[in-house]
C-alpha cells in the first residue's frame, strides 16, 4: 500500500542519527573500520520497497537504509538510481557504494558482489486481471500465455528457468521490462496475462490495482545489500547497523509501517 513519506520520520531518524554520534562518542564504533561516505544506489518503481512519491524517493530500503547508516559511524551520501539490471554494474564502478534494491541473495551475483546479511525473505506472486478469466494456479497454467517480469529478478529467473528452459513456455510469449510499473500496466491493458513478481510488491499491486494475486510460488529467497567485495569496512559496518536496527525496534517498526494493514 502506498505510504506518504512524512517530515515525522525523516526528524525521527535524523535524531536517531545524532543520538547515535552521541552514544559512539563514548564507545568503539561498531564500523570496524574508520568513518566515510556510504552512497547508497537503488531502482526506483518496486514498491513497497523503493519508488518515487511525488517525486520524492521513499520506500521500506529507504528508510531502512537511512535508520541502518545512522548506526555507525558513516554518512549517508545522496541517493542514485538506476534500472535495476545495472545496478551491479554501477557498484563495481565505483559509481555507488551499496545496492539497496530488494536484490535477492544468490550464488551468480555473489561471485560478483559481497552481501550483507539479508534482511528480507519472499518468495514470488503471479499476479492476473482483477476482472479477467485467466485463473492459474501453478507455474504450468503459465503455458501458451505472454507474461511478463522485470529485466534480472528472480521472477524473470523463475520464468527462464522453471518454463522457458523446461519447454513450456515459448521465448516469444515472455516479455522483459525495465520496471515492474510497466509490466503491470501492460496486465490492466491486457497485452500480458500474467507477470510475475517478489511476494511483498504483488501485494502492494493487488491492493492498488485491478490485479489480484493468482498464487504463490515459493523460492525461499532472502534480500541482501550489495557491496564490493574489496569493501569489508562498508559491509561489515551494515551488518552491525542492520543488528543493531532490529535489536532496538526500528526494523520491526519500519516493517509494519510498510508492509501491514
Amino acid at each position: 500500500m502506498a505510504r506518504n513519506y512524512s517530515m515525522d520520520r525523516r526528524a525521527y531518524l535524523s535524531a536517531l542519527g545524532a543520538g547515535t554520534t552521541v552514544a559512539l562518542a563514548g564507545c568503539t564504533s561498531i564500523t570496524g573500520g574508520g568513518s566515510g561516505t556510504i552512497t547508497p544506489g537503488t531502482a526506483p518503481g518496486f514498491q513497497p520497497f523503493e519508488f518515487r512519491d511525488g517525486g520524492e524517493l521513499v520506500g521500506f530500503d529507504i528508510d531502512l537504509v537511512e535508520a541502518v547508516v545512522a548506526e555507525t559511524d558513516y554518512e549517508l551520501g545522496e541517493w542514485q538510481t538506476f534500472e535495476f539490471d545495472s545496478l551491479i554494474q554501477a557498484l563495481t564502478s565505483d559509481k555507488i557504494d551499496m545496492i539497496a534494491a530488494a536484490m535477492t541473495i544468490t550464488d551468480e551475483r555473489d561471485e560478483t558482489i559481497d552481501f550483507s546479511d539479508p534482511y528480507y525473505s519472499a518468495n514470488q506472486s503471479v499476479i492476473v486481471r482483477e476482472d479477467g478469466e485467466f485463473s492459474p494456479s501453478s507455474l504450468d497454467d503459465l503455458s501458451g500465455h505472454p507474461v511478463g517480469a522485470q529485466s534480472g529478478t528472480t521472477g524473470e529467473t523463475v520464468i527462464q528457468s522453471q518454463l522457458i528452459e523446461e519447454g513450456k513456455l515459448e521465448e516469444s510469449n515472455y516479455n522483459s521490462y525495465d520496471n515492474y510499473v510497466l509490466a503491470v500496466e501492460d496486465l490492466q491493458n491486457g497485452n500480458i496475462d500474467a507477470v510475475v513478481v517478489d511476494e511483498p510488491v504483488g501485494a502492494t499491486f493487488a491492493d492498488q490495482r485491478p490485479v489480484t494475486v493468482a498464487f504463490v510460488y515459493e523460492t525461499g529467497e532472502q534480500y541482501g545489500f550489495g557491496f564490493r567485495t574489496d569493501d569489508d569496512d562498508r559491509t561489515e559496518a551494515v551488518n552491525a547497523g542492520l543488528q543493531a536496527v532490529r535489536d532496538n525496534g526500528t526494523y520491526e517498526e519500519l516493517r509494519n509501517e510498510w508492509f501491514s494493514g
